[in-house]
């Protein structure tokens, strides 16, 4: 009998240790997956004014946005609803808004997207004219734009819809690339 009883606390103690151990097992700790640290940002800023010159001291460019994250890994720097102001040879800078926007290679290649808007105010040779689009790459260095996705572009009495642009900053030239329709639009 005695032997019985023994037999049946050893058991008990192992089904009891064995729950505890599965219980602890269950609630431990699970090892964390963490990002490469290439991938990790190396500079955040907020409420960002950033104005980059040319060679003679003059506004080249000009980028504000309330939040920049910066990549060292391929120099990429993501920002949060970006504007970016483009100087030219014409009085009038180019504006150019989106929701988002990644910066590549430093600032040679900026990519907007998300209700993306180009507005240049008229010049001596330009309407005014507003370009509405989804996504556009510009390339501030070359102070040209392109897109190949749906755009409505407006100017004064015009609408113009077409799909893909490319536009030269320092002329003011765009060229629609596809399936082009405009409409005169009064000034009702």
């Amino acid at each position: 009998m005695a032997y019985k009883n023994t037999l049946i606390s050893i058991g008990f103690t192992a089904i009891v240790g064995l729950a505890v151990g599965v219980t602890f097992m269950a609630y431990r700790p699970q090892p964390t997956m963490s990002a490469p640290v290439s991938s990790l940002p190396d500079a955040y800023m907020e409420n960002v004014v950033a104005v980059t010159m040319d060679t003679e001291g003059n506004p080249k460019m000009k980028i504000v946005t309330p939040k920049m994250v910066h990549y060292a890994e391929n120099d990429t720097t993501e920002l949060t609803s970006p504007e970016l102001t483009i100087y030219r040879q014409s009085p009038e800078p180019w504006h150019v808004t989106s929701h988002y926007a990644k910066a590549t290679q430093g600032t040679d290649v900026v990519d907007f997207w998300d209700n993306v808007v180009i507005v240049h105010t008229a010049d001596k040779s330009n309407p005014t004219t507003v370009v509405k689009t989804s996504a556009l790459t510009v390339y501030p260095n070359k102070n040209t734009a392109e897109t190949k996705e749906y755009i409505t572009m407006e100017q004064p009495h015009l609408q113009v819809n077409a799909v893909g642009m490319q536009a030269d900053m320092n002329t003011g030239d765009i060229k629609l690339l596809s399936q082009t329709r405009g409409e005169y639009v009064s000034d009702s």
